[in-house]
């Protein structure tokens, strides 16, 4: 497994329940700002093997990225019942509810 990789694992590992992270402040975290994208893959291939809270992570818009309904349904009742409510237009709050880990000196 790559260094990128094996970050991203740990850090959406992190995610507490009732937070969010987006893709790309993931990807700025791990080391490659503009990874985004790879965050996705890693999420997409790697969310059951490594038991990743996968329904933390949303789109810089604090949209659900996800298209299909079966999978975009579930991200919402798991992100409920954490507590995370998105607005009555879709959005999840990012100012209320975007974890910022603490970065280690």
């Amino acid at each position: 497994m790559n260094p990128f990789t094996a970050r991203v694992i740990d850090i959406i590992k992190g995610i507490p329940a009732g937070c969010v992270m987006t893709y790309g402040q993931i990807a700025e975290l791990a080391g490659s700002p503009r990874g985004a994208r790879q965050v996705v893959r890693i999420l997409h291939s790697m969310s059951r093997a490594y038991e990743l809270p996968w329904h933390r992570v949303v789109n810089a818009k604090g949209e659900i990225a996800i298209k299909d309904d079966e999978s975009r349904f579930m991200q919402l009742v798991y992100l409920r019942d954490e507590g995370v409510i998105p607005g009555n237009d879709g959005l999840i709050d990012l100012s209320r509810y975007r974890y910022v880990p603490v970065k280690s000196k």
